[in-house]
């Protein structure tokens, strides 16, 4: 084998080994992007099952609170001055 037939034969191996790194490279950026993208998902649906569930919790407590028994104000006496 001829030196440049061997120099040949090391860029093609580093052209497709670059291409295959970029490949991986990318690949991993779409797993991470859905992964996120996943995460997001279950926090925005966690923090709505939340908020309902602390609008049930309020409406059941306001709901079991005793009404406040007011006193019937006497009528205001007339002072003949």
């Amino acid at each position: 084998m001829s030196a440049k037939s061997s120099k040949m034969a090391d860029a093609v191996f580093r052209k497709q080994d670059k291409q295959a790194a970029v490949t991986e490279y990318q690949r991993l950026k779409k797993v991470e992007k859905e992964k996120g993208a996943k995460l997001r998902a279950l926090r925005l649906a966690k923090e709505a099952a939340d908020r309902e569930a602390e609008a049930l919790a309020a409406a059941e407590k306001a709901a079991a609170k005793k009404p406040v028994k007011r006193r019937k104000k006497a009528p205001a006496k007339d002072v003949a001055a």
